[in-house]
């Protein structure tokens, strides 16, 4: 179940951080496995700078969708 939860919110996530990032984005699928791993880059973002943006799903879309922003500014500057 924790596998699936993940995957949605990264989806969801992925999804936000491409319509944030206008240009940015790289296409819905790439967005989204974005989304996935910028979750994980998210948590460990906050963990470093000891921010806490609360539990439950809206917390860990906020985690993903800020991680995932992160990302694509990233791959944005390789992009070019």
């Amino acid at each position: 179940m924790g596998l699936l939860y993940a995957i949605i919110i990264g989806a969801i996530a992925g999804w936000l951080a491409g319509k944030i990032m206008k240009g940015g984005g790289f296409g819905l699928l790439v967005n989204i496995i974005l989304g996935i791993v910028g979750g994980a880059v998210g948590n460990w973002l906050f963990g470093v700078l000891n921010i806490s943006i609360g539990s439950g799903a809206i917390g860990d879309i906020i985690t993903g969708v800020i991680g995932a922003i992160a990302l694509l500014f990233v791959a944005g500057l390789f992009k070019k």
